[in-house]
């Protein structure tokens, strides 16, 4: 009997996509000398904000991709406007981390042009600690603090729409139905993708709620739910459909293996960082927003379309 042969891809936009790689690494991409670089008079009383939103995360975004301390950061800045002859002036390092706690992170995304379908999954990020080196060789110290990523995936463009950023102590499915709100209501939701740990009733609720379809397995030798609402009728449709086609039809059938997407996606997001640099819990939230932001301008440029060979 022969064994199992993965399927090899072939990118179609190759040129497209290698032009948009090339992008990627453009400083213009992250700097756009036609911002509102200094903040306006917001008419209250008491000392005005020197420089905008979009400085503060402009400066925290050349942060994020380069690795670098707030007064590195600084530093590198102030080089960058020098290169391009703007007599702007940079915000402090005391500046930048003030205004990272109340950075209200603004995460681009073009949408897709049908129904939003979501792929939602979490992951665990280290904020404390000691590197996995240190922790396996000598033990590591016993505080070791890490902070939990909710995100829901676009899968037609690869954007991310939805982000929750918890304590790992925080399980999966509670954060489900704060990832729905921050859809549009106007946005139609054609279908909600998530693994196991999703199979509840409050999750299956919140997304018959909006109208949406959900794919979620049910647990092994999952018994049925007392048809109360939509969310507990749509469960027990799914697990009939299992328990006749078997796990491994029911996933082919109803598309399961699209989340692998969003675990490729949170790939990503950990290459700009194993582990956080801030220390308080507003900072790092804003950190991790940057990092969505930063992700999201890299997939508007462009991805690449695959097709199987052979």
């Amino acid at each position: 009997m022969s064994s199992w042969t993965p399927t090899t891809y072939k990118i179609r936009n190759w040129a497209e996509y290698n032009h948009s790689l090339k992008q990627r690494g453009s400083l213009l991409i992250w700097f756009d000398p036609e911002m509102s670089w200094e903040a306006e008079a917001s008419g209250r009383r008491g000392r005005q904000k020197t420089y905008s939103d979009a400085a503060i995360q402009a400066c925290l975004t050349l942060k994020v991709l380069f690795g670098l301390p707030l007064r590195q950061t600084t530093g590198f800045v102030e080089s960058l406007l020098k290169r391009v002859e703007l007599d702007w002036s940079v915000p402090d390092f005391s500046t930048l981390c003030r205004r990272q706690k109340t950075l209200s992170v603004a995460i681009p995304y073009k949408g897709s042009a049908g129904p939003l379908h979501l792929l939602v999954d979490s992951t665990g990020i280290k904020a404390e600690g000691e590197g996995e080196w240190n922790a396996r060789k000598h033990g590591g110290p016993k505080r070791r603090l890490w902070r939990k990523i909710h995100i829901g995936v676009d899968e037609e463009t690869l954007e991310i729409r939805a982000i929750e950023v918890t304590s790992s102590s925080i399980g999966d499915a509670p954060m489900l139905p704060d990832l729905l709100s921050q859809i549009p209501p106007d946005q139609e939701l054609g279908s909600v993708t998530a693994d196991g740990a999703y199979d509840t009733r409050k999750c299956h609720d919140a997304i018959a709620a909006r109208n949406a379809h959900a794919v979620i397995p049910p647990r092994k030798n999952a018994k049925p739910w007392k048809p109360t609402s939509d969310g507990a009728i749509a469960r027990n449709d799914a697990a009939n459909a299992q328990r006749y086609l078997g796990r491994t039809l029911w996933r082919r059938w109803s598309g399961y293996h699209r989340r692998s997407r969003v675990e490729t996606k949170m790939h990503c997001m950990k290459l700009l960082g194993q582990s956080l640099m801030a220390r308080h819990f507003d900072r790092q939230v804003a950190e991790i927003q940057v990092r969505i932001a930063v992700l999201n301008r890299y997939t508007a440029l462009c991805i690449p379309v695959t097709e199987p060979v052979g």
